[in-house]
């Protein structure tokens, strides 16, 4: 190794000293320099409560540094120049300047009016005639020909409006639903459909109103003030058309028995946990995310009503029925509409995210091509009337080999020129097939978008030198995707292809690789201490495990049931006892171990177990075959291991000791 210096500066750094140099350089590798600010950033981004300690900030210099070197590494092989990963790269720049590039007063505007509309919500049924977003004229015009003949029918002719929606809505859901969406509020539907809905009165049919589906037809039942936003558990028994009437039946006996449970008072969390069949809630006791105002998360009426008619936190309903099936739902707590303090950074991302974000985005090209001191040729721009004709509106215009005045300035701003043949190449480019308009409308229609394309593509390379938070963004994706790309050739796939090491690693290190206790056998849930004991008395007995399941579920399908395997002691759950320490984090695992034949009754995480144990697996080397995967990860260190050293061995390496001393003071005062 060439070497790590340590520099010792012989003078002493003060704070008034690090005032004069707010971001000096902690690190330098082969004359590359990177900032404390950089180090602090990458160092506590994730950590709200970043420790300081000269320890800790040691270990993540020596992070810091493979980090970098892995970076210079990737960027000498010239990975930054690889089509794919700078693809990748310009598509994240592209939606990490979508923020920057618009009018935050006029993107306010459009917050607040969000969040106004987030305190009410409206029940909207809808009737769709589906049109694509590049639908030709004549399909365009029939389609909408078609909903004004829908909407003729139920404004002058009288007809249902459910049952128009029942019969001609191109929504699938409508056949059922009569086109009835039930209440919403802000973002939940695309913006046009929102505007329209919202500004419709009550009892009235919209105007056909066009969205990226097609066009819609908007009837509106009801206004009201949001009822906020609720969290609820629930318990779910899945009950649907594609069972038998069977399976239905004892779907509906399941439900009612937990129910009769929870009147009794057992546990709701505990009941999820043991029965509810969505199995992604069930294991947080039955809670999903909350829904209501504000929200995306939406749920299907008879769920969402049954959910907001519960009085208090901890009532919990009657057996509902949906689509899904049967569900119990006990309320967690209901949330009133926040402030509009507390909701603006959520409804500005959001905002920023949403079509209506063109609005601000037109407001903020006009601000950029006031700054920019942005002038025009009015004149240069309708001589072109005399150029196009009419078959630029079939996708068919022949640009000229010549355009008078071609080369003269039809537009500048800042150091940027345009010319006449560069609006001219643009029209060309991207003419397609449109319904037709005067041609006078629709040059002035592609000079502004072309105008709006030019100053945006300008301001968008101005981004990193006007606003620092954007240049390390983008700093910190592209190291990261370089990183990726070389750890996966140099790394990843080299241990991977490497068969004669992976297998010279096995041979060297199999005590590394050996499987835990195992047991064939049959694991029987029980629902209470009684039914084990029970179980446990009738399989001491002999009797069979398909005559108990009888016997036992005889009343109830939650007494027990069971499960044939063979079991890994180590990541079988119910085998696993957590234990918290009282003053730590840490969490101590127990594994649960067994005896062949009928193990006694153990309770754990609320649940009753037996075991019955065919034949103990005890402790054995596992083969080469079945051990690849643990194999390779661990190579795959080795080689990293080695790789990194082969860096630092080459690199001038210096850490500004007394620099990286003052990370805690500059993270005060800039966090």
């Amino acid at each position: 190794m060439k070497s790590i210096k340590l520099l010792l500066l012989t003078i002493g750094l003060t704070i008034g000293a690090y005032a004069q140099n707010d971001d000096p350089v902690v690190l330098t590798i082969d004359g590359d320099e990177y900032k404390l600010s950089e180090f602090v950033y990458i160092y506590t981004k994730n950590n709200k409560n970043p420790s300081f300690k000269k320890k800790d900030l040691n270990e993540y210099m020596n992070l810091f540094i493979d980090y970098k070197l892995k970076v210079k590494e990737a960027k000498r092989l010239g990975y930054d120049t690889i089509p794919q990963l700078k693809n990748e790269l310009a598509q994240y720049r592209k939606q990490l300047a979508q923020p920057y590039l618009i009018d935050k007063s006029k993107n306010e505007a459009l917050v607040k009016q969000a969040y106004d509309r987030t305190k009410n919500e409206v029940r909207a049924s809808h009737l769709l005639v589906k049109i694509s977003q590049n639908a030709s004229p004549d399909d365009t015009l029939k389609a909408y020909n078609k909903i004004m003949d829908y909407r003729k029918q139920i404004m002058e002719e009288g007809a249902d409006f459910t049952k128009m929606a029942k019969e001609f809505s191109e929504d699938p859901s409508a056949k059922t639903n009569g086109g009835d969406l039930g209440y919403f509020t802000a973002l939940q539907m695309v913006y046009p459909f929102e505007e329209t809905a919202f500004n419709t009165p009550v009892g009235e049919v919209s105007m056909p109103i066009r969205t990226r589906f097609g066009y819609h037809l908007i009837y509106v039942h009801d206004k009201r003030p949001s009822r906020g936003k609720i969290e609820v558990k629930h318990i779910m028994i899945v009950a649907n058309d594609k069972m038998t009437t069977e399976e239905n039946e004892k779907a509906k006996t399941k439900i009612d028995e937990i129910y009769t449970l929870l009147k009794e008072g057992q546990n709701f969390d505990d009941l999820a946990k043991k029965y509810s069949d969505d199995k992604q809630s069930a294991v947080k006791g039955g809670l999903l995310p909350m829904f209501g105002a504000g929200t995306r998360q939406r749920m299907v009426p008879e769920f969402e009503k049954a959910a907001f008619e519960l009085k208090n936190d901890g009532d919990f309903s009657e057996p509902i029925k949906t689509a899904y099936g049967w569900h119990i739902i006990q309320r967690v707590r209901l949330e009133p509409v926040p402030s509009y303090d507390k909701m603006h950074k959520e409804l500005q991302l959001k905002v920023e995210k949403d079509i209506r974000s063109e609005v601000s985005k037109q407001s903020h090209i006009n601000t950029l091509k006031k700054d920019y001191n942005f002038s025009e040729d009015e004149a240069l721009l309708k001589s072109l009337n005399s150029v196009v004709n009419k078959n630029i509106f079939a996708g068919r215009w022949t640009k000229p080999e010549t355009i008078a005045n071609g080369n003269k300035t039809l537009f500048n701003f800042s150091n940027v020129n345009v010319t006449l043949n560069d609006f001219v190449d643009y029209l060309h480019l991207t003419q397609k097939r449109v319904k037709p308009i005067s041609i006078d409308e629709y040059i002035n229609k592609k000079y502004n978008d072309f105008v709006n394309y030019k100053v945006l593509e300008y301001e968008d390379t101005q981004l990193e030198t006007k606003y620092p938070q954007f240049k390390t963004q983008m700093q910190e994706y592209e190291d990261g995707i370089l990183i990726f790309e070389i750890m996966q050739k140099q790394i990843w796939q080299k241990a991977s292809n490497d068969s004669t090491g992976l297998k010279n690693y096995y041979d060297t290190h199999k005590e590394d690789f050996m499987y835990p206790i195992r047991y064939k056998g049959t694991l029987y849930t029980c629902n209470d201490k009684e039914t084990a004991a029970k179980v446990y008395a009738m399989l001491k007995a002999g009797e069979k495990a398909e005559d108990i399941i009888k016997k036992i579920n005889a009343d109830s399908q939650l007494n027990l049931n069971y499960k044939t395997s063979t079991f890994n002691s180590k990541t079988t759950r119910e085998f696993t006892i957590e234990k918290k320490k009282l003053f730590s984090k840490k969490t101590n695992k127990k594994y649960k171990t067994f005896t062949n034949g009928v193990n006694k009754p153990y309770a754990n995480n609320g649940n009753y177990y037996i075991m019955v144990v065919d034949e103990i697996l005890k402790p054995e080397q596992r083969e080469f075959k079945d051990s690849k995967g643990l194999v390779t990860a661990a190579y795959q260190d080795v080689i990293q291991d080695k790789w990194l050293n082969e860096l630092r061995d080459k690199a001038n390496i210096t850490i500004n000791k007394k620099t990286l001393k003052l990370a805690k003071a500059y993270y005060k005062t800039h966090q």
